[in-house]
C-alpha cells in the first residue's frame, strides 16, 4: 500500500512539473501600441503611417503600409491606440494583418478593430478618424518594427 502511495505522489509531482513546463513554453506577453494611418483611394486604396510599440518599458518605432481593394472613395486619417498581445518579442508584431471594412466617415468618427498576424500577435485597437471616406473593401496592413 505504501509503495502505491509513493508511486501516486511521484506521478502527480511529474505531471505538475510537466504542466509548469508547458505553461512556461506557452507564455506570451503583451504591450501597448499607437499609430497613425492615412488612407486614400478610388477603388484601389493605399495607406501609410507610423507609430510606436511599447514593450517591456522600451519604445520601438513602427512603420505602416497597406493596400485595399473594393469600393473606396476619399481620404482619411485615423489615430489608433490599443494593446498588442500574444507576443514574445517586438519582432512578433511585424507582419501582415488582414481585415474587411465597411464604413463611411465625414468629419470625425470612431473605430474599433481586432487584428491578428501570422505570428499570432493580436492587436486590439480603438481610434478616431478625420476625413471624408466611404469604403467597402478588403484591407491588408503591413506593420514593420524598425
Amino acid at each position: 500500500m505504501r509503495t502505491l502511495s509513493v508511486l501516486r505522489a511521484s506521478v502527480t509531482a511529474l505531471l505538475v512539473l510537466a504542466g509548469a513546463a508547458v505553461v512556461s513554453a506557452a507564455y506570451a506577453d503583451s504591450g501597448g501600441i499607437s499609430f497613425r494611418v492615412i488612407k486614400a483611394g478610388f477603388v484601389v486604396g493605399g495607406s501609410g503611417g507610423s507609430g510606436t510599440l511599447f514593450f517591456h518599458g522600451r519604445q520601438y518605432p513602427i512603420g505602416i503600409g497597406g493596400l485595399s481593394y473594393g469600393f473606396t472613395f476619399g481620404a482619411s486619417e485615423t489615430r489608433f491606440r490599443g494593446t498588442v498581445s500574444h507576443i514574445r518579442s517586438p519582432a512578433d508584431v511585424s507582419g501582415v494583418y488582414a481585415a474587411g471594412n465597411v464604413g463611411a466617415a465625414i468629419g470625425r468618427g470612431a473605430q474599433a478593430i481586432v487584428l491578428t498576424n501570422q505570428h499570432g500577435a493580436v492587436l486590439t485597437l480603438t481610434g478616431t478618424s478625420v476625413g471624408a471616406i466611404v469604403s467597402a473593401d478588403l484591407n491588408g496592413l503591413v506593420i514593420t518594427v524598425r
